[in-house]
């Protein structure tokens, strides 16, 4: 799906992040070859997102708008 969403955009996998809240979000976005950010508040525990090396995993959507801020 994140492939076929980054071929209709044009988007390549170093300049593509997903955001998600589910490990398989992340296996998503590794798959793709893509970068991803987990977010605490979802489906899924934190340490089940940390445990597939996202590029953070943040606890709130302030959080997210934070590092987005400083990583975008």
């Amino acid at each position: 799906m994140l492939l076929t969403l980054m071929s209709r955009l044009d988007a390549s996998p170093a300049r593509t992040l997903m955001i998600g809240d589910t490990t398989h979000d992340l296996d998503l976005a590794r798959n793709a070859g893509a970068h991803g950010v987990a977010v605490g508040y979802g489906a899924h525990p934190m340490a089940a997102l940390a445990a597939h090396a996202p590029l953070a995993v943040v606890e709130s959507v302030a959080a997210l708008r934070v590092w987005l801020g400083a990583h975008g």
